[in-house]
């Protein structure tokens, strides 16, 4: 049977204001073998067309454009009726900051992760690999970034926060710390068949969307810090 058939290429839809960056990057990932690049666009609104024609699987998409950035054209993808599309694509914000609120923003909105513009071709490709089969991505940066900041104050946790189980408030905190379902299996001494579980009722508790939202979440509300 043919290859192609059985493993489809990841389809790619770059978007950024900058057409060098973007063509860097057409030709990192043109080059991986399970990958392809279907479409770009330089702003939100010529992306959203572009997403609505070709149907990416995975959006790079970068944080500040005109007329309309990033954080606008990822809440119109994910919003109810906001765009007429097929099958909604994983989105993964660009941005050049460490940590970044408008990519925070994005993420809310249901983007699956940022990674910063200065990232390694390797750690690119194996986002876009991460996202396309169902994970979300933090740049290691960023994340360290987050786990160095203090916080100005502590605030009263969150009702929803309260009402995770002991065990439950680990796991968070595991996944808040970056830590795979391995290393939390490893470090809870949970099988990670377990740790999956746990994961999937702290997001249906806190009303999250993916692990990144975690550590979104941990980070607003002063959480494990």
């Amino acid at each position: 049977m043919d290859e192609k058939l059985t493993h489809p290429r990841i389809r790619v839809a770059l978007v950024d204001d900058q057409q060098l960056f973007r063509s860097g990057l057409a030709v990192i990932i043109g080059a991986q073998p399970d990958m392809e690049v279907i479409a770009q666009a330089a702003d939100g609104t010529e992306a959203l067309a572009q997403i609505c024609t070709h149907g990416p699987d995975v959006v790079l998409m970068d944080v500040q454009m005109s007329p309309m950035d990033g954080v606008e054209a990822t809440r119109r993808i994910f919003g109810d009726g906001e765009v007429n599309m097929g099958a909604r694509p994983k989105v993964i914000m660009l941005t050049t900051f460490d940590w970044d609120e408008h990519a925070a923003t994005a993420i809310r909105h249901g983007a699956s992760g940022f990674i910063l513009k200065d990232s390694t071709p390797e750690f690119v490709c194996e986002s876009i690999r991460a996202v396309h089969g169902g994970s979300a991505v933090i740049a290691p940066q960023s994340l360290a970034a987050l786990l160095r900041d203090e916080p100005v104050s502590t605030p009263e946790l969150p009702g929803q926060y309260l009402e995770l189980t002991e065990r439950e408030r680990e796991v968070f905190n595991a996944v808040a710390l970056g830590l795979t379902n391995q290393e939390i299996s490893s470090k809870l001494f949970l099988s990670e068949s377990t740790v999956k579980t746990h994961i999937g009722a702290i997001l249906r508790k806190l009303s999250l969307r993916d692990r990144v939202q975690i550590v979104v979440y941990s980070y607003e509300n002063c959480i494990g810090r």
